[in-house]
């Protein structure tokens, strides 16, 4: 009497199938060593683990019967009914029996498993190629195969299905679109949506992403592709939302210029100062004014990072602002306490060459050049003025110390 293990992959009716396969193994006498049940496809070889879990078993000799409820349950692919029929050649596997059949090492009976299960294949392949031709002919027809875009319902009707606006959120779509193309920015639809109510199917506020996601569909003026990526697009037969128009000078609004690689921007100062109020890091931004005749000019300005405290008051303050507050920081600290002023070696020498330019000046126009004489102040205002980035880095390395920025002025410590 063979062992057997009773296999049903397949989930529907599950219960009274393995009823059914337990009924039978009684009325013949077997004895089911084991029921499992898997829920993967039988399409494709090798990718089923209980099945090839039941292979190995039947190598090792657990059991040499397998009870199912028909052939197809078993494989739909040539590989796994390969490896079925060898453990057939090499007895290990006894028996396959089914509902109404049963296969053994038989020639005959093998050739028929081989039929059954090759015809099953034959039949899961034709069921796809007909899926495929009818999604094709619905988007020929100008219906977009699954659920409809949010501003959209899925309708059916009279055995027919179509796609129709839906009343509650459809005008919203149409003014979401009518604002961007005057303007308005992600955000600000962002806003907008949350106080007009315009929500997704859970009934949830729309993130930021699914908004950029609807205003770049296509669908919502009546074109669609099917598949995502694949170019074939097809002309839908649904109402349209928008115009086409609309939909061409919204893409060109949402269209942003490539961001800059992190720090590539010229920023001196940023991260050297720390804010006096909250000791957060001094950071940066580069903007620029359009003017109606000549090039933007170009503004940077200094900030506080607000890192640790969210709500510091400190006030933004322009470069050139900053570049004064400099030179009179320096000016006071070469008066007040000219013992703190370490200039770096860099520094020294390129005020050595400094004093050599002024000198060599005075010799040009006939006069003594011992009449002048570079202070460090002096020195570093020109730096700042027209030194490069390095320069002017240089000059506050000569403090050895942090700096801290406040009401538009430097100073030396936080303000406690």
């Amino acid at each position: 009497m063979p062992r057997n293990i009773l296999n049903e992959p397949q989930a529907m009716s599950i219960d009274s199938q393995v009823k059914e396969m337990n009924d039978l193994a009684k009325k013949d006498g077997l004895l089911i060593v084991d029921t499992r049940l898997e829920s993967h496809s039988a399409k494709i070889s090798g990718q089923r683990p209980v099945f090839m879990q039941l292979l190995n078993d039947i190598r090792n000799e657990s059991f040499n019967g397998i009870l199912t409820w028909a052939p197809d349950r078993l494989s739909r692919n040539a590989g796994d009914l390969g490896m079925l029929v060898d453990l057939m050649d090499q007895e290990k596997l006894l028996q396959i029996k089914t509902y109404s059949q049963m296969f053994s090492n038989n020639p005959n009976e093998k050739f028929l498993l081989m039929i059954l299960c090759s015809q099953a294949k034959l039949e899961n392949d034709q069921k796809g190629l007909n899926v495929k031709r009818g999604i094709r002919a619905k988007c020929e027809k100008g219906w977009r195969p699954g659920p409809a875009p949010i501003g959209y319902i899925n309708r059916s009707f009279a055995g027919t299905k179509d796609i129709a606006i839906d009343p509650d959120r459809g005008p919203l779509i149409t003014e979401m679109f009518d604002k961007v193309a005057n303007g308005a920015s992600g955000r600000d639809i962002k806003r907008w949506a949350d106080k007009a109510g315009l929500n997704n199917r859970s009934g949830k506020n729309l993130s930021l992403s699914q908004i950029y996601l609807m205003l770049k569909n296509p669908f919502y003026y009546g074109s669609f592709e099917f598949p995502v990526d694949s170019g074939m697009w097809y002309r839908g037969a649904h109402e349209p939302l928008i115009k086409r128009s609309v939909f061409k000078a919204v893409q060109e609004n949402l269209i942003c210029p490539p961001k800059a690689k992190w720090g590539s921007k010229n920023l001196t100062f940023r991260g050297i100062f720390k804010c006096a109020s909250c000791e957060s890091s001094i950071t940066g931004v580069e903007k620029y004014r359009v003017r109606q005749f000549g090039k933007p000019r170009r503004h940077v300005y200094y900030y506080c990072s607000k890192t640790q405290n969210p709500k510091c008051k400190e006030k933004p303050i322009k470069e050139k602002t900053l570049i004064g507050a400099i030179n009179r920081y320096i000016s006071f600290m070469n008066t007040a306490h000219p013992q703190i002023i370490k200039p770096t070696r860099t520094l020294a020498q390129g005020m050595k060459s400094y004093q050599k330019i002024q000198e060599q000046a005075l010799l040009n126009q006939n006069m003594n050049p011992k009449l002048i004489k570079v202070r460090f102040a002096e020195y570093t205002k020109h730096l700042m003025l027209e030194g490069t980035d390095e320069e002017k880095l240089e000059v506050l390395k000569a403090f050895k110390k942090q700096l801290y920025l406040h009401n538009n002025e430097i100073c030396s410590a936080p303000i406690k």
